[in-house]
Formats: C-alpha cells, structure tokens, sequence
C-alpha cells in the first residue's frame, strides 16, 4: 500500500508539473469590434480563437521541445488609425506578443507598420491597400483577396453576364476607399462599362440620399457598393431602394451579404450580386461554419476562413523553425510554406509580381447572386477569369 500511495503521489505530482510546465503563446487580435466594419473584425477574431482552440485541445503548440497553450488577446480598433496605433502599442510593449492577427482598415494598417516592422512583430492584416505589402515589410502578411486580385476578373464577368453599362460607386473617404477607387475604374472601363459617377463621403455617415439622388439623376443601371463596410452596406442598398432605384446592386468588395440583408432587408437585396471568398458547399467550408456556428451561435462572415488559414499557417511556421520568439526564423518558415491544406483549399504565397513580396496568399474566390437572402454561387474565380 505503502508503494502504491507512493507511485500515486509521484504520477500525480508529474502530472501537476507537466500541466503547470506548459507555457503561454500570446497573440494580439487587432480588430473592429465595434462600429460598421464589427463583422469583419470578429469574424477575424473569432477565426484565431478557433485555430487556438485546435491546437490547445491536442495538447499544445508543440516548439522547440516546449508546449504552449495558445491565447488570444483582443483589442478593438474601431475601424481607426489612432485607436489602432494604441492598441498596437499596448501589444507590442504591454502584452509582448510578436503575432497580430489584423488590423481590418487599410489606414491602420499602415498606422501601425512603424510599430510593428521595428519591432519585428508578424502581422496578418485585412487591409486592402497595395502599400501595407513591400519588400521593406517583411513582418506583414495578407491571408485575404483583395480588390487588386478580384476586381478584374469579377468585374469582367457582371459586365458581360448582366449586361452593365453605366455604374455608379460610393467609396469611404480614407486608404480602403482610394485603393478601391484605383482598382475599380480601370476594371470597369477595360470591361466596357462606363464608372459615370464616383462619391467619397467620411466612414461616419449614415444618411445617403443627398448621395444617391446625384447619382440616379446621372442615368445609372447599377450601383457598384464597393468595399464598404457590412452595415454602411446595408444602409446604402436600404436608401437606395427606398428612393425608387430599380436597377443593379454589385459588391465586388469584402464579404458582407448577411449584414447586408440584416439591414436592408430581403425584397431589399434580391438578385444583388456580390463577391464572396467562399462556397459553402465544399466539405471543409461546411465543416469550419459548423465549428464557427457550434462555439459563436451567429452567422459566420466570409473573411473568417482566410484568417483561421493564416493563422493556422502562422502556428506551423513557428513548429518548423523551433521557435516562438525568433521572428526572423517564424516568418522564413511562414514563406516557405506551400500547398497548405486549407479550409479554402491547398494555398499558396504569391503577390511578387505586384507587391515585390510573395506575402498575399492565393485562394479561390467567387461570384454570387443573392436569392431569398442567402448567396447562390453563379460563377468561381481565380485572377485569371471568372467561370
């Protein structure tokens, strides 16, 4: 008995240490929490929770013979560069973490680069501007399509497939908007459409009227929304309706439908066609909403899947290079991943060509017509053409 109590006592001492011996991986979630942009930012939230869950429920991120249990850090940004800019700081030198999953906006993107490229601090942003993607950012990362890599082929193929001839575009007024503007013009011009009206108004606004009427009153059949925000969105399609637009409503931006709806209703948002990173009827899709519905009980928005992906991707370099704290080592493994078996399928680096780095991961993106409030795919798409 005596031997017993002994052995029971040193199994369970071991075990106590195994469990306290485990230490803390933190990563920063630098996201909208709050405000228009909400959905995008905990949709990218919640995606580094879940991959943090996968790995703490085998046991731990295994590095360099250490395991770690994997935690995520919140702040919310508010869709704001200088909001941005102090949680980055709080991050970076309160936290100490060396991982951030976003920021969602292109200007706080570019607001905390200072910080974090100094710092050697790996960032996985949404941020569609081209600039947040040098050769002298070798720390930020992109795991999402932007505008530079869907607006041709998507564009190309609402034009032809609709029959568009006139559009007019209402863009936010800061990075996200301008970059957008760059991009959608020439892609609709090369189309054989004619962008006859564009409108930047301040990320603040709700009341566009005064904003639509110039813009009906210049012969327009469709009104492109752009890449702006899920609930501002929603509002510009509920006003426009409401004025007595009867023409078509495209998104070639981020994914936003559900929020879309939500706002503007049903009758409201039947046959918009809009761009979605995602089609809900492959196996892994299906399988990362149930996983995402089961813990959050809410509709999953599209740019989840890309950040549970880059995350993901970021947990792996980090095994293969042996460290947590080596930046410079994480980020050469991170690069060289290839052929990763995603949620949106087997991904890739790419970007040289446009940005200089191979730091924009390549995935699948579609085309889809709202029908009864719910997206049905029309066309699949890659940089090279929409089918």
């Amino acid at each position: 008995m005596k031997t017993l109590t002994t052995t029971v006592l040193t199994t369970g001492l071991l075990l106590s240490f195994s469990v306290h011996a485990q230490e803390t991986l933190n990563i920063g979630a630098l996201v909208t929490l709050s405000g228009p942009g909400a959905a995008w930012g905990q949709g990218m939230k919640n995606a580094a929770e879940l991959a943090a869950d996968k790995v703490n429920q085998a046991g731990g991120l295994e590095v360099g013979g250490k395991k770690y249990q994997v935690r995520v850090i919140p702040y919310d940004e508010k869709y704001q560069a200088n909001e941005a800019m102090t949680a980055a700081n709080r991050l970076v030198f309160d936290d100490k973490v060396k991982y951030i999953i976003g920021p969602v906006g292109s200007a706080s993107v570019l607001a905390i680069q200072p910080i974090t490229e100094k710092n050697k601090v790996m960032v996985m942003t949404l941020g569609f501007t081209t600039h947040a993607l040098k050769p002298d950012h070798p720390f930020t990362f992109r795991p999402n399509a932007t505008t530079v890599e869907i607006s041709k082929p998507q564009i190309e193929w609402l034009v032809k497939s609709l029959g568009i001839k006139k559009v007019g575009v209402l863009f936010p007024n800061d990075e996200t908007g301008q970059q957008a503007a760059r991009d959608l013009e020439p892609a609709y011009k090369n189309a054989g459409a004619q962008l006859s009206t564009k409108e930047f108004f301040e990320r603040d606004r709700v009341d566009f009227v005064p904003i639509l009427t110039r813009m009906m009153a210049q012969g327009i059949d469709t009104i492109e929304l752009g890449v702006n925000s899920p609930a501002t969105a929603g509002m510009i399609v509920k006003q426009a309706r409401e004025l007595g637009f009867d023409g078509r409503i495209v998104r070639t931006g981020g994914p936003a439908t559900q929020d879309i709806v939500n706002v503007a209703g049903k009758e409201a948002t039947e046959g918009m066609f809009v761009h979605t990173p995602i089609n809900p009827e492959l196996a892994s899709v299906k399988a990362y909403i149930e996983l995402y519905n089961n813990k959050y009980k809410t509709p999953m928005n599209g740019f989840s899947p890309s950040f549970y992906d880059g995350t993901t991707m970021l947990l792996e370099a980090m095994r293969r290079a042996g460290t947590v704290d080596d930046t410079d080592k994480v980020r050469a493994e991170l690069e060289k991943l290839s052929d990763f078996p995603g949620v949106l399928g087997t991904l890739n680096w790419t970007g040289k060509d446009v940005y200089g780095i191979n730091h924009q991961l390549g995935v699948p993106f579609y085309v889809a017509e709202v029908k009864d409030g719910k997206e049905v795919i029309r066309a699949a798409c890659t940089v090279s053409g929409c089918q």
